[in-house]
């Protein structure tokens, strides 16, 4: 079996640290760098929920999108909920891996594999990293679909081949418009309209599109708005992930068991449509 600082290496060589946002906090949370690693679990969200599920699977690596302290604290008390998560992960030896914006602007990376579940066909990053000469690397994606469809039917693609959640899939723009060129960025996407324009999309799929951009982004232009839950577009890149580790453990002959979680940690449990207004 690996060694877990072996696990990591190989974790950091497909997301490099140094490639995540300054504000952001990425990499090993906690394990032994010389504990022995045979099971692996992929997860968004590093919640006492993915905690149980890695003990009851006997995993000894957890890898989650979603940092557990991003900014910072002085306590891991277990009398608090991320202090407890911690507690659990350490008492019974399993360590905890963040990927985050690192993993955000990879090649491949968390809008690949939202594109990827969409069925769309990857033409270029919606904002390129500058330190990339191939072109690959950035936040969100260009993508074109196979036959133009409508924006109510794209929504409705969406809604289908996502995950499902509390909210669904939100809609704004004209649901009869057609749609050839897709922009997605997993995770919160609002502050990339500039970009989306730019780009000359009919569509924006993305997640936690605020009121007033979202708002100003339609009068704007005819673009249509696509918003799914923010755990449900960034949960693809877990199964993506795990193929990744999995081929570097074929490759190493680690006989990895990797395994990807399918609890919706998504914080919205129930949803209500709303009256029309009088």
């Amino acid at each position: 079996m690996p060694r877990l600082s072996e696990v990591i290496a190989e974790l950091d060589a497909l997301w490099p640290p140094e490639r995540a946002e300054g504000w952001d906090a990425v990499g090993t949370v906690c394990g032994d760098p010389d504990a022995e690693v045979d099971r692996v679990l992929f997860a968004v969200d590093p919640v006492q929920e993915i905690a149980d599920e890695a003990l009851k699977l006997g995993a000894q690596l957890i890898v989650t999108h979603h940092p557990l302290y991003l900014r910072g604290t002085t306590t891991v008390a277990a009398g608090t909920f991320k202090g407890r998560v911690v507690h659990t992960l350490i008492k019974h030896d399993i360590a905890l891996h963040v990927a985050h914006t690192n993993a955000d602007s990879a090649d491949p990376g968390v809008s690949d594999a939202l594109a990827g579940a969409l069925d769309l066909r990857i033409e270029r990053p919606l904002v390129p990293d500058p330190t990339d000469p191939a072109g690959r690397r950035g936040l969100g994606r260009i993508c074109t679909l196979d036959h133009p469809e409508t924006l109510g039917s794209f929504a409705a693609r969406a809604a289908a081949r996502l995950p499902a959640t509390a909210q669904g899939i939100r809609l704004a723009g004209d649901p009869e418009a057609l749609v050839r060129t897709v922009a997605v960025s997993g995770g919160s996407g609002d502050s990339l309209f500039d970009a989306v324009r730019a780009a000359g999309a009919d569509a924006f799929l993305t997640a936690d599109l605020r009121h007033h951009p979202a708002s100003e982004a339609v009068q704007h232009s005819s673009l249509g708005l696509v918003d799914a839950a923010h755990w449900a577009t960034e949960w693809p890149w877990c199964e993506q992930a795990a193929a990744q580790l999995d081929a570097i453990s074929d490759r190493h002959g680690w006989d990895l068991r990797v395994h990807v979680s399918k609890q919706v940690t998504d914080p919205w449990t129930t949803h209500h449509s709303s009256g029309a207004p009088n």
